[in-house]
């Protein structure tokens, strides 16, 4: 069967503004949601990243390589600040009249303002079960499939600009976090260059990216893996940040995972200890001799006795130990992969449920939009029925001055304009009699009422 892999790329956000972290935020008391942030806003927010992406914390260092920028994320963006920005800076200050709206550190006045700072995407090809049982010298060739995700990237968005990229190698599947700025121009409000990331990545793009970073990524791979691997298909929802890492209890299994490898190196040692005294008790049974009134019984110490005795305790504690540890190294490994399943699920959920949320909400909108228009609509036939009907009232009157006129006063004018405005079809027949009768009621027809009773004396026909 034809090897398939898992393609993620993922741009950091803030879910807390958007339309569905709004619409729980008015749900909730607190008037607040819980939702994740990924996004970086402000300086303790690359930091955060700083720390994550470099491994502060920890003594893994070694699993971690950087591939573009140094080792201080925070430095590398705030130096490409001063290269992008300090030019459009100095020359947006120097149109200012007034200090007080001019700006002496830029980089500063984003992280006070609502827009993020910078930008972090994750890339990650392959996912757990595929990388499970590769070693680390084939994870290390992930680096020059990575390093030309950078020049692809770099390509596909030039005004994206880089500041750092890490590759981890310590968890899961190896994924690469990069970290940038989006950087718009030729803006007419503000500095003429500024920090733009709503502007340069939006739904549209972000799907003709991802697109293109995908083909670009298997390619690199088939090329320096030299192996001829497809990508899975696209799936919604799964343009998301997913790994084991962001279980909610995730630490903690780490922590007792940690403790019972503390264990399990107990064990190795006991282990050792009883390779050791394995070879005494092989001695001492080597070195027994044959009993003096039974050649089939051998003689031994009580000394050589409590040995074994202790030997055959320490073989059963240890051996439990071991059992227990790779009990729980099996059962977490089940937990993470189902757990790491699941996780995938319920973002791909997520994903469609906003997208069922924003469509409800473009529908809502267009249905107010067609009850204002149907109140316009209907506004405007009241106003007609009110303007038709002082016009029946006029007709009225204009009909029944022909009427006395023609009937009563016998006046030859009335009568020559009655028959002339017949003849050029303003009077229809109703109207001619009317005119010149002056027995006949003065009424207007309902034409729709006319329709009905035709309607009805051709269905009584049938």
């Amino acid at each position: 069967m034809e090897q398939e892999l898992a393609y993620s790329f993922h741009l950091g956000s803030d879910k807390n503004k958007s339309k569905l972290a709004n619409k729980v935020a008015k749900e909730n008391l607190s008037g607040t949601t819980s939702l994740s942030n990924n996004a970086i806003q402000n300086a303790k927010d690359l930091s955060k990243v700083n720390k994550h992406n470099l491994r502060d914390y920890d003594n893994e260092k070694d699993l971690i390589r950087i591939i573009y920028g140094t080792n201080d994320i925070v430095t590398d963006v705030k130096d490409l600040y001063i290269t992008e920005f300090e030019e459009s800076r100095i020359e947006y200050n120097n149109k200012q009249t007034r200090n007080d709206r001019k700006i002496d550190n830029y980089f500063l006045k984003v992280c006070e303002s609502q827009n993020d700072i910078a930008c972090e995407i994750i890339i990650e090809l392959g996912d757990m079960d595929f990388w499970n049982d590769k070693d680390k010298q084939y994870r290390l060739k992930m680096i020059d499939v990575y390093n030309e995700q950078i020049k692809e990237l770099v390509k596909i968005v030039p005004t994206f600009k880089i500041a750092n990229a890490t590759i981890h190698f310590d968890e899961t599947s190896p994924h690469m976090h990069i970290v940038g700025v989006p950087i718009i121009e030729n803006c007419t409000r503000g500095m003429r260059k500024q920090v733009g990331k709503s502007k340069l990545f939006t739904k549209e793009s972000l799907t003709e990216i991802q697109d293109k970073m995908r083909k670009s990524c298997i390619k690199s791979f088939n090329k320096f893996y030299d192996i001829d691997f497809k990508l899975k298909e696209k799936q919604k929802g799964r343009n998301q940040d997913i790994n084991v890492k962001d279980m909610s209890d995730y630490k903690n299994i780490k922590k007792q995972l940690a403790e019972k490898e503390k264990k399990l190196d107990k064990a190795n040692k006991q282990t050792n200890t009883l390779d050791n005294t394995s070879k005494d008790i092989n001695q001492i049974l080597n070195n027994l001799k044959p009993a003096k009134f039974n050649k089939n019984n051998m003689v031994i110490s009580n000394e050589d006795v409590e040995k074994i005795k202790n030997f055959t305790k320490d073989v059963t504690d240890t051996t439990k130990t071991v059992r227990s540890v790779n009990d729980l190294n099996i059962a977490i490994k089940d937990f993470e992969h189902s757990t790491y399943e699941r996780i995938k699920e319920v973002s791909s959920l997520k994903y469609e449920i906003e997208l069922k949320d924003n469509e409800i909400s473009s529908l809502k909108s267009k249905l107010s939009t067609k009850d204002k228009i149907i109140d316009k609509l209907q506004t405007e036939k009241n106003k007609l029925k009110e303007e038709l009907q002082k016009f029946k009232v006029f007709w009225q009157k204009l009909m029944k001055h022909f009427q006395n006129r023609i009937g009563f006063d016998k006046d030859e004018k009335y009568k020559y304009v009655s028959d002339d405005l017949y003849k050029n079809g303003i009077f229809d027949d109703n109207d001619n009699q009317i005119a010149n009768n002056i027995y006949r009621k003065v009424t207007i027809p309902d034409k729709n009422k006319s329709m009905n009773i035709k309607k009805k004396n051709n269905f009584e026909l049938k």
